[in-house]
């Protein structure tokens, strides 16, 4: 039996005892993830998790994403990458790793084995690419390395890998709202993303010295 996520109004409370104490930067990120994951929390409860999905993805999307100067080469798997290496520095007790370990290393595992949520896969369906199913073995042995590893950045990289793909799917309506087809990886999905999501917003609450870049679309007169 699996534990229970961390709730919103838990995180609701922490934020509110400490955030006279946060920068400004770190207030407003939460603030915005909170209201998001508050509706996604309710949807999730429900079983409507392709709606539940989409509001985990923009509460994370509150947190990871960062006012930045645009350069050729950038990309969101950088941004990803980057703010996992702060979660990973947070992380002290290695807590995101625990969970995805002991709870959803089945879920996980599925994930990463499926070509649907493998974006070069994809390519391969509309223009011809022969080496796509190289490069997602090469993907697999990848995680597994990293997981052998205890290596949270990289696990965490390869598996919103898999994430975005299943969000760009349901956000630029290339699924069917409660499809068959695509079940269960809308389920895991919707599973990791409710326990990681809080995870990270309480590891942000619980080290308000870390820096964090202001927010796209800051609060403006």
């Amino acid at each position: 039996m699996k534990p229970d996520p961390i709730i919103y109004e838990t995180l609701k409370k922490k934020h509110q005892a400490v955030r006279d104490q946060l920068h400004d930067n770190l207030n407003l990120r939460i603030h915005r993830a909170l209201s998001w994951l508050h509706r996604a929390e309710q949807l999730y409860d429900s079983e409507n998790f392709d709606e539940s999905f989409i509001l985990y993805w923009i509460s994370f999307n509150a947190i990871y994403s960062a006012e930045r100067i645009y350069r050729p080469g950038i990309s969101e798997k950088d941004v990803f990458s980057d703010f996992f290496c702060t979660i990973e520095k947070l992380d002290k007790s290695k807590e995101v790793y625990n969970v995805i370990w002991t709870t959803f290393s089945n879920s996980v595992r599925t994930l990463i084995k499926n070509k649907h949520v493998y974006q070069p896969f994809w390519e391969s369906v509309y223009k011809q690419n022969l080496g796509w199913e190289t490069k997602f073995e090469e993907s697999k042995k990848q995680f597994n390395f990293a997981f052998s590893r205890q290596d949270t950045i990289m696990i965490l990289c390869i598996l919103f890998d898999r994430l975005y793909v299943l969000r760009n799917q349901l956000v630029h309506g290339g699924a069917t709202l409660n499809g068959s087809k695509n079940r269960p990886q809308i389920r895991d999905g919707a599973d990791i993303m409710a326990f990681l999501t809080p995870l990270f917003i309480e590891l942000m609450i619980d080290n308000p010295n870390a820096e964090w870049p202001r927010p796209f679309y800051p609060v403006t007169e």
